[in-house]
């Protein structure tokens, strides 16, 4: 069985960071992602990651948050750094577009 299952979310201050994982299981993914989804507005794209390390960022991220993984444990990170409470989303992870975790909400607030 194909899964993503996220991990990491919580509640955390302004200028706060937070690390969100992906673990999959069931198939290696060429590309993962990091999606979220704001109260209100439509899923939108925040990261991608292939699997030879090539990285892609929405320009709202840019400078702030990190992707990586690590293909042995075939897992993705999101390291985000200076969090403002627009962040605040349910994060999604994403396998070659076409698989979805359930999602773990980051609330950024004082």
């Amino acid at each position: 069985q194909v899964q993503l299952v996220e991990s990491g979310g919580g509640l955390v201050q302004p200028g706060g960071s937070l690390r969100l994982s992906c673990a999959a299981s069931g198939s290696i993914f060429s590309v993962m992602g990091w999606y979220r989804q704001a109260p209100g507005n439509e899923r939108e794209l925040v990261a991608t990651i292939t699997v030879g390390s090539r990285t892609n960022y929405a320009d709202s991220v840019k400078g702030r948050f990190t992707i990586s993984r690590d293909n042995a444990k075939n897992t993705v990170y999101l390291q985000m750094n200076s969090l403002k409470p627009e962040d605040t989303a349910v994060y999604y992870c994403n396998g070659n577009g076409l698989v979805w975790g359930k999602g773990t909400l980051v609330t950024v607030s004082s």
